[in-house]
């Protein structure tokens, strides 16, 4: 497998973002050299585990703000850059990047390398589609779970319109231009052009982007689709997990609305939670109202 390392001068001076970063090498499941992974870890190591999963285009930049409020509030958070994405190397061939292989590469950092249990896990957009995954083949392995503006598709529910037609546009432009698409999924503001600087960092040229450009298809949207069968039988599991399970999606994302009701209506760890509207975020909570879904992730683990 060929691969892309981003030159670390592309992450100095980023804004509200002094996280020291940490790797790992995971495997290469074509055999070849095994890729370095990054993450953060911040806060007391002797702190319950937070993981935070970001999804397509970002990177663990987009949780800057959740993480610091976590750790001033005493957590242990973690928070991965998935392979393709931030510092984490980047397969050259759009054809590595793999549903399956995603799995693998978090699971290998987050159990083999890191040993983590009593794992608190939020998920966003592919964070969630990975992180509930790992979550259906290791539940002895987490003590609750938060969705935001996230999912599990299996292919048979169908898809919104609006992820149509950013599929369709992350297949067809001739350039992504990845901070501009991030700021265009916030609703608070436009962003600064420092922290657009900060998301398009990981991605030199265009040949970064393949990651970027094949996560949108890994999604799946119809019941052929090669994931299918392994998210029915995550399913499976979800519809028997029990420990506590919450809802905390934004009011202003047209690609995931609506999203947490089969949640609410199939896992029993959904009952008796505080389930949560994050006001006035959009399809990047975590960018337009990082304070209020750290505040909510906070209440959370503390309260049981």
């Amino acid at each position: 497998m060929q691969r892309l390392r981003t030159p670390d001068e592309r992450f100095e001076n980023l804004p509200d973002f002094p996280f020291l970063a940490h790797y790992v090498e995971v495997t290469d499941p074509t055999g070849g050299e095994a890729l370095r992974m990054a993450y953060l870890d911040e806060g007391p190591r002797e702190a319950d585990v937070v993981v935070v999963l970001h999804g397509e285009p970002t990177w663990s930049f987009l949780y800057r703000h959740v993480l610091r409020l976590l750790v001033a509030e005493g957590h242990r958070v973690v928070a991965p850059d998935l392979i393709g994405f931030g510092r984490s190397d980047k397969p050259a061939s759009r054809e590595d990047y793999t549903y399956a292989r995603h799995v693998e590469w978090t699971r290998e950092l987050l159990f083999t390398h890191l040993e983590l249990r009593d794992v608190t896990l939020f998920g966003q957009d592919w964070g969630s589609l990975i992180g509930l995954r790992l979550v259906a083949e290791h539940p002895e392995r987490f003590a609750r779970v938060a969705i935001g503006n996230g999912g599990l598709p299996t292919g048979a529910e169908g898809t919104t319109e609006a992820f149509l037609n950013w599929q369709a546009y992350s297949q067809n432009a001739p350039e992504l231009p990845i901070g501009r698409i991030v700021s265009g999924g916030c609703v608070r503001k436009p962003l600064d052009d420092a922290v657009i600087a900060a998301y398009d960092a990981p991605f030199p040229d265009e040949g970064f982007k393949e990651g970027a450009r094949q996560f949108p298809m890994l999604v799946p949207t119809t019941p052929e689709d090669p994931a299918h069968d392994d998210n029915v039988a995550a399913w499976r599991v979800l519809e028997g997990f029990t420990k506590p399970f919450l809802m905390c999606f934004s009011d202003g994302d047209a690609i995931t609305k609506g999203g947490e009701r089969r949640f609410l209506s199939h896992v029993p760890g959904t009952k008796g939670q505080a389930h949560t509207t994050i006001v006035g975020g959009g399809h990047f909570l975590q960018e337009d109202e990082g304070p209020q879904l750290a505040a909510v992730l906070h209440r959370f683990i503390t309260s049981i």
